[in-house]
Order: C-alpha cells, then sequence, then structure tokens
C-alpha cells in the first residue's frame, strides 16, 4: 500500500511538469506537402499529447514530407487539397500513384469504404466500376474494355471499365471476374472524357487521369467544443490525461494567452487554473482509489485483454473500425433480434448509424490471451473478395467481445443445403448449390493464394458459409485461421482445430502429411459431398447411411447410378452433379498432396465432364 500511495502522490508532480511544456506551440498547426494541417486532421508524427480522439478525426501520413496520405480503413488515399471553410478533401487512390506507369493499366485494387459518421462522398463525386480479368465477355452498352490488364496465368480473360458505375451484383457474378472495384472520380471529370455516342471510346490513358484527379469527400465532426475555440481565435487540440486508465483524452484549446478548457477570452486561464485543477483532481482521485480498495468497487480485467490491447496496437492500420460496448446495444436496440446461436456465442441483428443493416457476433467470455478473437479481427481485415465476409467493425471492452459483419440475409449454406424436399422455401435448385460450391471455391482460392497474406481457414463448413440476397456464398469465422508467409506451405499448429467431419487426416495426425492449405480443400470436399447426399431426394444417401459403407465410398461405387437418380435423368444436372461429386472425392483424397489446389478445383468445376478422371480409390472410412 505505502509504494502504491507514494505513487498516488507523486502524480500531481508529473502533471505540473506536463503543464509547463503546455504552451501554445506545442500542439501548433503541422504542414506537410505545402498543406496546412490542423483539426479534425493531426499528423501521426505529432506527439502522443497532441492528438484527437478516435471518432470524430483521422491521422494523416506525412510521407517524405512530399506526399499526405489520408488512411481509410486498410488503404491509402493521397491527399490533393483540403479546403476547411467548406469542409471538403480532394483525394486520390495511391494505387495509381504506387503501382502503374501513364498509359498501362489502370489497376485498383480495393473498394472505398467509410467507416466514420463524419466523413462522406460529396455530391461532386461518381462512380466508374472496373472488373479485373473476367472470363466471359461483358456486353454492356457501356463497357469499355481495358488493355494491358491480364496476369501472367490469365492471359485470356479480359478487363472492363463501366463509366457509368451501374452493375449489380448478380451481374459482375454472372461474367466470372476476379475482382470488382468501384472507383470515385470527380462527375466533372468523368463527363469530360465520355464522349457523345458513336466517338471512339476513351483509353487507359484517359481513365487514368480521371482517376489521378481524385474525388471529393465531405467531413462534420459535429464538435461544437473545438468550433468554439477556433471561432474565438484559438486551435482546438486534446491532450493525453494519463491519470486515468487507456489515458483518457482531454480538450484543450490554445490561446495566445495560454491554454484553456473552453474558448480564447473566457474562463480561468494559466498556469495557476492548471495547476488548481490538477492538484483537486489528484485529490479527487487518491480518494476515489482509496473507497474503491475499501468497498472492492475496482473491476477485474480479464488476463486476455492485455495482450489483444498489444495486439491492436502494433496492427492498428488494419483493424477495422472499433465500437464501443454502448455502440453496440445501441446498434441491435439492446439485442432485441436474435439470429442464431453457436458454440461462440449469440449473433444479433443491427443497424449502423447509416442505416446498414449488420450481424453483430456476441462472443462467449473466454479464457486466455483471446486467440480465436485476434485470428479473426487480423484474417479477415487482410481480404477483400466478393466470396469472403466483410468484417465492418469490433468491440473490445473489458471482458464484452463483439464482431460486426456485414448482414447476410439469406443465413448460412447449412439452412437450405440439407433439405431434399423440392417445395420447400429452403430447398434450392442443384444449378444454385452448383453456383454456391464454385462460389466457395473461389473464396477459398482467393484466401490461400490471392490476398496479401495467406490465409488457412481451417474451419470450413456449411455453417459457416454466409449467402447474400442473391444467394452468394461469403466464407465467414475466422476464429481458427492460420496466417501464413507467401512461399510458405507447410503450417505449424498447436493441436487439432476444426469441426468433427470436416477436419483434414494430417490435422490431428501426423502420419498422414504437412498441415497447409491443403487441409482446407479437404473441408470443402466433405461439405460438398454433403451438399450432395443431402440434396438427393430419393434418400439414396439415407440408404447407405442406414448401413455400414461410408458415403463417399458408395458415391465411388455407384457415381453414375447416383447421377442419373438425383438429376431426374437431366442431361444438364446430371453433369453438375457428376462435376460435384468427382471434385468432392479428389478434395477428400486421404494423403494431402494427392488433393488438387482450390485453383485447380476451381478450373475442374468450370471444365467439362469429358476429361474429369475419377480419383484413385483411397478413402478414409
Amino acid at each position: 500500500m505505502a509504494p502504491l500511495l507514494l505513487l498516488l502522490l507523486l502524480i500531481p508532480v508529473q502533471l505540473l511538469l506536463a503543464v509547463a511544456d503546455a504552451v501554445p506551440d506545442s500542439c501548433a498547426k503541422a504542414t506537410c506537402a505545402g498543406h496546412d494541417i490542423h483539426y479534425p486532421f493531426w499528423l501521426n508524427s505529432s506527439t502522443p499529447n497532441c492528438v484527437y480522439p478516435a471518432g470524430i478525426s483521422i491521422g494523416l501520413i506525412c510521407q517524405d514530407n512530399s506526399t499526405l496520405i489520408l488512411p481509410i480503413k486498410t488503404h491509402r488515399y493521397i491527399v490533393l487539397s483540403i479546403d476547411y471553410k467548406t469542409h471538403t478533401v480532394l483525394v486520390s487512390d495511391a494505387d495509381i500513384a504506387d503501382e502503374y506507369a501513364a498509359g498501362g493499366c489502370p489497376r485498383l485494387h480495393m473498394n472505398l469504404t467509410i467507416d466514420t459518421a463524419w466523413l462522406w462522398l460529396a455530391p461532386s463525386s461518381s462512380n466508374i466500376t472496373f472488373l479485373y480479368s473476367c472470363k466471359k465477355n461483358i456486353t454492356l452498352s457501356s463497357a469499355v474494355e481495358l488493355s494491358g490488364c491480364q496476369q501472367q496465368q490469365d492471359g485470356n480473360n479480359r478487363s472492363y471499365v463501366l463509366p457509368d458505375g451501374g452493375i449489380t451484383g448478380a451481374e459482375a457474378y454472372e461474367f466470372q471476374c476476379e475482382e470488382v472495384v468501384v472507383a470515385q472520380v470527380l462527375d466533372a471529370h468523368k463527363k469530360a472524357i465520355v464522349g457523345a455516342p458513336g466517338t471512339p471510346p476513351p483509353g487507359n490513358g484517359s481513365f487514368r487521369e480521371v482517376l489521378q484527379g481524385g474525388f471529393e469527400l465531405n467531413y462534420d465532426t459535429h464538435n461544437h467544443q473545438c468550433d468554439r475555440c477556433e471561432g474565438s481565435g484559438g486551435w482546438c487540440g486534446y491532450q493525453r490525461d494519463d491519470t486515468h486508465a487507456g489515458g483518457r483524452m482531454r480538450f484543450t484549446c490554445y490561446c495566445d494567452g495560454g491554454p484553456t478548457t473552453d474558448r480564447c477570452g473566457t474562463g480561468l486561464k494559466g498556469e495557476k487554473a492548471i495547476i488548481a485543477g490538477v492538484v483537486s483532481g489528484t485529490l479527487l482521485v487518491i480518494l476515489i482509489f482509496f473507497l474503491a480498495c475499501k468497498y472492492g468497487w475496482l473491476p477485474l480485467k480479464s488476463k486476455g485483454e492485455p495482450s489483444i490491447e498489444s495486439f491492436l496496437r502494433k496492427n492498428g492500420n488494419l483493424h477495422p473500425k472499433r465500437y464501443t460496448y454502448t455502440d453496440v446495444k445501441r446498434m441491435t436496440k439492446s439485442f432485441a433480434t436474435k439470429l442464431g446461436q453457436g458454440g461462440f456465442g449469440a449473433v444479433y441483428r443491427g443497424n449502423l448509424y447509416d442505416g446498414r443493416q449488420v450481424a453483430v457476433k456476441m462472443l462467449k467470455d473466454t479464457k486466455g490471451d483471446g486467440e480465436e478473437f485476434m485470428n479473426e479481427v487480423s484474417s479477415i481485415s487482410r481480404t477483400s473478395h466478393v466470396n469472403v465476409v466483410t468484417l465492418l467493425g469490433f468491440c473490445l471492452q473489458g471482458s464484452k467481445r463483439a464482431l460486426i459483419y456485414e448482414y447476410m440475409p439469406n443465413g448460412s449454406l447449412e439452412r437450405y443445403a440439407f433439405n431434399s424436399n423440392m417445395n420447400s422455401e429452403n430447398s434450392l435448385s442443384w444449378e444454385k448449390l452448383f453456383d454456391i460450391a464454385i462460389g466457395t471455391a473461389r473464396g477459398l482460392e482467393y484466401l490461400h493464394r490471392g490476398c496479401n497474406t495467406r490465409i488457412v481457414h481451417f474451419d470450413i463448413k456449411p455453417h459457416n458459409i454466409l449467402l447474400d440476397q442473391d444467394f452468394c456464398p461469403k466464407i465467414s469465422d475466422f476464429g481458427l485461421a492460420k496466417l501464413c508467409l507467401n512461399k510458405e506451405s507447410a503450417i505449424s499448429i498447436a493441436g487439432a482445430r476444426g469441426t468433427i467431419g470436416y477436419i483434414a487426416p494430417e490435422v490431428y495426425s501426423k502420419q498422414f502429411g504437412l498441415v497447409s492449405s491443403k487441409s482446407d480443400v479437404y473441408s470443402y470436399g466433405m461439405m460438398v459431398l454433403e451438399m450432395v447426399g443431402a440434396r438427393d431426394k430419393n434418400n439414396t444417401s439415407a440408404s447407405v447411411e442406414s448401413s455400414s459403407q461410408y458415403f463417399p465410398q458408395w458415391l465411388y461405387e455407384h457415381l453414375d447410378e447416383y447421377c442419373i437418380s438425383a438429376s431426374e435423368i437431366n442431361g444438364e444436372t446430371t453433369e453438375l452433379v457428376r462435376k460435384m461429386i468427382v471434385v468432392g472425392l479428389w478434395c477428400i483424397q486421404v494423403i494431402p498432396t494427392d488433393r488438387p489446389t482450390m485453383t485447380r478445383v476451381v478450373e475442374m468445376l468450370e471444365g467439362g465432364t469429358s476429361n474429369l478422371e475419377l480419383p484413385p480409390k483411397v478413402l478414409l472410412s
């Protein structure tokens, strides 16, 4: 108790020393690349005491003192100008400046996602849609084909741009494009290059110039304290108050006569007033501390919270928006609508401030260092693909942990895939099941080789495949995922992970081989075969289950018979069922090296059946 009391008595001394440094020029306006930087923006090179609280400000990055960067989620935008009078920021996508020379492919990698309530697209901005590596030709009248965008292994595919920005998710899915990016530009710039009907279409260089011209964002933080301060001739700032847990941000208005807590020209000013406040506040803290010790008011933090906080600080540029528990209760209306329940906890429907529907996954109180929570935040934040669910935010407050996803109105694949009644509203056609199988395969291929850091999911199953309004599949639940280096093949894991029935043999026994992305391939194959078996309305699989024979083994021996029975002698449907079964059997080979990659899986599903051979008859029963 004596050392703790001494520490508390030293607090006033530390704060008074901080006050001595809090002169008006300590948080003065900064400059970078010719731009004046002040509220609501601040430079990442600012002193720790002179930044603004999250939620009402944004940090800018000064790169080599020649380029000002605005980070939005995990992407970078170059700041071209800031107009503080009209609250307007002109920015351009950094991908254009970084990677592609004049005349080359205008290649973008990320859709704009704004997750703050005070920053939004200005009315002067307009959309242009880029579609890259499309397997089918786009016949829309407004589509302009781009040149030089093919990848080395993708030479036959084509890339397009839609200047009018209009395409539905179903259309993009139909054209089988590898990536769809909606870019923002100034509407006036776009109209300047899109000529009258009959004129030649614009080339790559024109679109690149329009993208370099940027687009405008408006902002309004609704911070009346800063408005009053700057209106009185001062400038707004915040100082970190380290006497509070987590370093609470304390508002300060910097004036010529010294800093104040309101606005220039009113209230107590100068160091005397600050010193008096510091001493009074410290005495109050000491009193509260002793009362808390006496009556047991001190809350206990979970053991895992410090390590999670440390992880989030180190990866601050990766994770999405952080919400408070109060925010979560507000967006779910105090958890009024429950969507589902699992071993991890419950999922509730909610709405963000901009009206978007979300699914809020409330995690149960957990012990340990919160590995699953950190896995999910770090893994999914690195992804951007039409077949991977989008993580919009998270909550970490004491023992309260929540993950906030885009809302999937059709729930999970588990709800539809295993319903053999064709007349049921929860039944899907063979064609729709096949599309879901291909979409899931494309999402897994992206995770294994397409995103910045390779990701192995380790829990592929119908429950974790979500369906949007068009039944487009999206891989979810990255709690067991593992991040890998790009050239890394084998993965080290501590103990088996996954769901019984979908776990690859090598995950629970090293005698089968090394754990790698092929473990996801096995889980995918089991899921596809389960979709095929459960969908058979003639209940062929039910008769197999009543016997002692392993269903995949039975499928191997009765492939033609089953395909005809399941498809009711429909030629096209028979082809789809055959492809799903053969691909599934390849994927569940016992030895990992005998399984195809997800790239090969996609090729087999998209190709014909004439050259699709059955795998060796080596299955794990």
